[in-house]
């Protein structure tokens, strides 16, 4: 069997972390399939789902468009599966693909530790001024005038999710010397192994010096951090976001950083991004404006959706979402098919 692969969104990294597994011989000998793959740079949006015309399937990530005018088109371009090279699927419009015929799957785990390594380097590098510290050093300034950080040590983080990223998360910051409070609708059956309080939101917000989210973007958790969610939290409150930007309400962010609830902010995601990220727009007017309002504060972090972005974790990728789009195409059982729960 031939499938023909369609990769939007695709970046120099992501072609060449495919390449290195799409002729792997195990295809071949243990599966009898063989991939054709082309990768086209533009998201998938109505606008260029033409572009997989032909295509047994497509292969998409986090800000490619797939609501029930792009599953439609895709499917009468000839399209029967969609894999996404990523874990949370809030793009997709998962009835509509039921009932048109698609299978879509994901990539559930493909590095926790990647996010969380990438959450802490931003509590550290925003807690201890290292951006600014590093421009000043570059122009021959060593005041330590304004760069004023606090211990981790003997504090209490907030982690809001408890899948494997956010445990992951709350495993480094315990190791810090933190309180670990926790909280999800659904909390971890077994014990970790480090000390972590499962609490209710209230009290998570009340005593927390750091709040991280790491829960998926659904109806339920849409804006849960809104004004009355930041008027709960502890004064000069630092919080972290590496989940999904639409878990914030960032015009009521903006309110509270100027008021000072929020004494410090991190995000590698942003509710617009779509617009931003992953693109240079070095040379652009970036038309944003309550992004550019963001990039104002001093006491505000922000990368551009970096958090995965390691090379043990797109490797995993690759191989999970090809062993994915395997097992749709010879109708094998797939444990990383969305399916209705």
């Amino acid at each position: 069997m031939k499938l023909n692969v369609a990769f939007f969104s695709s970046k120099k990294y992501d072609i060449s972390s495919f390449q290195q597994h799409l002729t792997q011989p195990h295809w071949a000998d243990e599966y009898k399939v063989s991939f054709h793959a082309q990768f086209f740079e533009p998201r998938l949006t109505l606008q260029t789902s033409s572009m997989a015309a032909g295509f047994d399937a497509v292969c998409v990530f986090v800000n490619d468009e797939l609501a029930e005018p792009v599953l439609l088109a895709l499917y009468e371009n000839g399209v029967r599966y969609i894999v996404l090279r990523c874990a949370g699927f809030n793009n997709l419009d998962f009835i509509a693909a039921q009932q048109i015929g698609l299978r879509v799957a994901r990539v559930p785990a493909y590095s926790p530790q990647a996010v969380a390594e990438h959450t802490v380097a931003m509590i550290l590098a925003l807690n201890r001024k290292l951006h600014k510290a590093y421009n000043r050093v570059k122009e021959d300034n060593f005041s330590l005038q304004g760069l004023l950080g606090f211990n981790l040590h003997g504090r209490t983080a907030g982690i809001i999710g408890t899948g494997r990223i956010g445990l992951a998360t709350a495993r480094i910051l315990a190791g810090f010397g933190m309180r670990v409070l926790a909280y999800d609708p659904f909390p971890p059956q077994q014990n970790p192994d480090f000390p972590l309080e499962i609490v209710d939101l209230e009290k998570l917000y009340q005593v927390s010096d750091v709040i991280s989210l790491h829960c998926p973007l659904m109806q339920q958790t849409h804006h849960m951090i809104d004004n009355n969610a930041l008027a709960q939290m502890k004064p000069g409150v630092m919080l972290v976001n590496t989940s999904r930007g639409g878990l914030i309400n960032t015009e009521a962010v903006i309110e509270h950083l100027k008021i000072g609830t929020i004494g410090n902010l991190a995000l590698d995601v942003y509710e617009q991004e779509s617009e931003l990220f992953f693109e240079d727009l070095s040379g652009d007017i970036i038309q944003d404006d309550v992004f550019q309002r963001l990039l104002t504060f001093p006491n505000v972090l922000i990368t551009g959706h970096q958090g995965f972005f390691t090379e043990d974790a797109l490797t995993q990728i690759a191989q999970t979402t090809l062993q994915n789009l395997v097992c749709l195409a010879l109708d094998k059982h797939c444990e990383n098919e969305i399916v209705d729960s």
